[in-house]
């Protein structure tokens, strides 16, 4: 009998080149490493959004990774695309179908950079398309530093999910988006923001645990980190 809950990872996808000539999955060791250090049993879930429902019949609980690339802007009425823009469209129909399905289960959740953003569309907010065109004086959101280092820190909202998991009022995130949030919509808070304003974590109001984050907690740069996979791990058992 399995006694470890199961965790649904999603899955980057790559066009042909590099490992393969054939379009191929993709997703960095250290998402799972991070999951399973929490006490989860990780699975990969590849993209094929007439199975959501399957999928959420069978994992506990739903961790919406990172990529290069953008949610489309159609999805939260942000007019035409920014030149910087980069759509994947398969990925980003199959994550929505997850996010939407596992939020009408109360399904836990975690969004991480990416992920965060298209939680947030989910619960009906917005997004920057692009920081250094919209920001005045932003900070250097694409850190030139290496992701396993901090490239800021972020203010922890009071009162929020995420400043109970994390225990404390600051944290120090990498870096790696050039959207953001702009509004969290009406089913949400801002639970983290930058020294610029940027928001960098959101989370829903009306479920037990549906959390994003803008950063990345698996590479464990700040010891909050590894505490926010270890509270959705708790959460999905």
């Amino acid at each position: 009998m399995r006694t470890l809950p199961l965790i649904g990872l999603t899955l980057d996808a790559e066009q042909p080149g590099g490992y393969s000539k054939l379009p191929w999955y993709a997703l960095r060791q250290n998402y799972f490493d991070s999951v399973v250090r929490a006490g989860g049993l990780p699975v990969a879930l590849p993209h094929a959004p007439e199975l959501a429902e399957q999928y959420l019949d069978t994992i506990d609980g739903l961790l919406v990774t990172g990529g290069a690339f953008d949610v489309d802007p159609s999805l939260y009425g942000g007019g035409p695309a920014h030149p910087t823009v980069a759509l994947k469209q398969g990925r980003t129909a199959f994550e929505l179908a997850m996010v939407q399905g596992a939020l009408k289960r109360d399904m836990p959740i975690l969004g991480i950079c990416g992920g965060e953003q298209l939680l947030a569309v989910a619960l009906g907010g917005t997004l920057i398309q692009h920081i250094p065109d919209a920001v005045p004086d932003a900070l250097a959101h694409e850190q030139p530093n290496p992701r396993t280092e901090p490239g800021h820190e972020v203010a922890i909202s009071e009162g929020t999910l995420l400043a109970r998991v994390v225990g404390g009022a600051r944290m120090a995130v990498n870096s790696a988006h050039h959207q953001a949030v702009e509004t969290p919509g009406p089913l949400a808070v801002v639970n983290a923001v930058a020294p610029d304003g940027v928001i960098e974590g959101i989370e829903s109001t009306r479920h037990r645990f549906a959390l994003g984050v803008q950063w990345h907690p698996e590479y464990a740069v700040d010891a909050a980190d590894q505490g926010i996979l270890d509270a959705f791990v708790a959460a999905c058992r």
